[in-house]
């Protein structure tokens, strides 16, 4: 195994660094591309979140692959290198595996412990198929660390440890009161409809909120997620972008997740939908919800809701979790893929610019965030007209308006600073214990499967030699009758199979040890097999896999 990861999260950059290298499903789809077209790699897969960029790649050389993938995400984000660099993490073989599995997990989470990441390793293992950049290193990979981190969650309490980014931002709003207590009453608005915002709303529904107002760029899609909250019982409507500011003046609180590319809600925007507003903790009792109407695309989305319900089965849900306790969380997890893997959806609401011209507007409108130790904290008793929650990257609401009176403003950023100090679980040490086997169990796994070529190999040509010499004593004893010659060559087939019986065992359990490789090539130099030929043999269906040894037959 060769498996090598370059990436950074929060945990190794400021949130302005991550925002400005985060990349698009476009983006990510090249990066693809042209890593496999670079030199060192054979596979590759990109893990892209809201707080990390990670390159995977089976690479032959490590010192080359490292500079190659540093490079292609440098240039791919739009972040020069040299700026980059001090922010990269890197690791390999073990260490990579280690890494990948404690993410799915939840261990290096922003909230330590949230489940939605899991649903983010699953795009990108889809992602990676296809677009044909994972090979068999990858899919393994990427498959044990779904079940690992899947694992976690059913044998452990780590959801204990942390909830969904959803949640904490809403506990970071509601400034130490219960979030049920704190959004009772409220009217809310959510812009956008993928996975991040179905979930959204569907907290803000069960904290009893009394109406959400889902706003995206294809109204259908907010119509249908819209559909979902009323079949659950809460008053919600659909509207389309071009509302936002008008239902913004109306709303108590706010959260935003879509894929756009520049500013949602401008500091204007936000200044304007509290102008006249007196700030309060409590909220006005909304009129009826208007029922969305005009449902007819929807038969498009895969979630029927009438079937479905809403009765809860409880366990884990990689989009869930227990904040939508109450909903059916594979109804919104369906309709959320269903939205993320629309064709056109994750643009902006304007035309789209050019990565160049993206770049250089985002500088130009300085949204480049403040370093966190730069930042004011805001004053825990200020008084709130409109509560904000910005969960997009790079980000949907502009930073200034934090600044408004009567509005408060929580981000990416401002949850990686309040998660710093958060409380980690007795359940963590359980989980990182789980990790620290199941990678050990991995990389014995892969170094087994790594000799079997060999030993297959090997006895192919054990097999050969057999037959080559029962056809040398047919041509010397041509007398012998059926009986006897069938004799004789299970004779000479069981003295081959227990000579290599031993052997092969035990060079399988020698290779699934650490460093245990090189027991591979000693077997190849000591029966001296052609390096081609277990290669062929490592590349071939059991079918083919005869003529792909041929190269180890001897002379009749």
């Amino acid at each position: 195994m060769s498996l090598l990861v370059v990436g950074l999260s929060h945990r190794s950059a400021p949130v302005s660094v991550l925002e400005r290298a985060s990349l698009n499903a476009d983006a990510q789809a090249k990066l693809l591309q042209d890593t496999l077209a670079a030199e060192p790699a054979t596979e590759a897969g990109v893990l892209a979140t809201c707080n990390r960029i990670e390159l995977y790649a089976d690479v032959d050389k490590f010192h080359a692959g490292v500079a190659e993938l540093s490079t292609l995400l440098a240039q791919h984000s739009g972040v020069g290198l040299d700026e980059l660099t001090p922010y990269l993490y890197v690791h390999y073989e073990d260490r990579a595996v280690h890494h990948l599995f404690s993410v799915a997990c939840g261990l290096d989470s922003m909230v330590v412990g949230e489940g939605q990441i899991l649903g983010q390793i699953k795009d990108t293992l889809a992602r990676a198929q296809d677009l044909h950049s994972a090979g068999k290193l990858l899919n393994d990979l990427f498959q044990q660390a779904l079940r690992v981190g899947k694992r976690a969650h059913s044998e452990t309490g780590i959801d204990r440890a942390g909830q969904s980014l959803v949640t904490f931002g809403l506990e970071q709003l509601a400034l130490g009161q219960p979030v049920e207590a704190w959004a009772k009453g409220k009217r809310a608005l959510v812009i956008g409809a993928g996975s991040m915002s179905s979930l959204a709303a569907a907290t803000l529904a069960r904290a009893g909120v009394a109406e959400v107002v889902v706003a995206n760029r294809t109204l259908e899609r907010a119509e249908r997620l819209a559909e979902i909250l009323t079949e659950g019982g809460t008053a919600a409507r659909a509207v389309a972008m071009d509302a936002v500011a008008d239902e913004l003046t109306r709303a108590d609180v706010a959260i935003s997740c879509t894929g756009a590319t520049g500013l949602v809600l401008t500091a204007d925007a936000v200044r304007a939908a509290v102008a006249g507003r007196t700030p309060t903790a409590g909220a006005d009792v909304p009129a009826p919800a208007v029922p969305a109407a005009g449902r007819t695309a929807a038969d498009n989305c895969p979630v029927d809701t009438v079937r479905a319900g809403f009765a809860g089965e409880g366990g884990f849900s990689v989009e869930g979790e227990a904040a939508v306790a109450g909903f059916d969380a594979a109804a919104l997890e369906q309709h959320g893929a269903w939205v993320d893997n629309a064709p056109g959806e994750r643009v902006s609401p304007a035309p789209q610019p050019s990565e160049a011209e993206a770049i250089a507007a985002l500088a130009a409108v300085g949204r480049v965030p403040e370093m966190r130790r730069e930042r004011t904290p805001e004053p825990s008793a200020r008084p709130v007209a409109l509560a904000l929650l910005d969960l997009a990257m790079p980000r949907d609401i502009d930073a200034a308006a934090h600044r408004i009176d009567g509005v408060r403003l929580v981000d990416i950023e401002s949850l990686a600073e309040a998660s710093a100090d958060a409380p980690m679980a007795a359940d963590v040490d359980q989980v990182r214990a789980l990790v620290s086997d199941e990678v050990t169990a991995f990389g014995a796994a892969l170094r087994a499967a790594h000799i079997t070529p060999t030993v297959v190999a090997l006895r192919t040509m054990a097999a050969d030699v057999v037959t080559n010499e029962i056809a040398r004593l047919d041509g010397r004893l041509p007398g012998l009758d059926e009986k006897q010659r069938a004799e004789i060559t299970q004779t000479v087939k069981r003295v081959v199979d227990k000579l290599l019986h031993a052997p092969t065992v035990r060079v399988k359990q020698l290779a699934a040890e650490p460093g245990g490789a090189g027991y591979a090539d000693a077997l190849r130099t000591l029966f001296d097999l052609d390096p081609e030929t277990v290669a062929a043999v490592s590349r071939a269906t059991p079918r083919d896999r005869e003529d792909a040894v041929g190269k180890n037959r001897g002379p009749a």
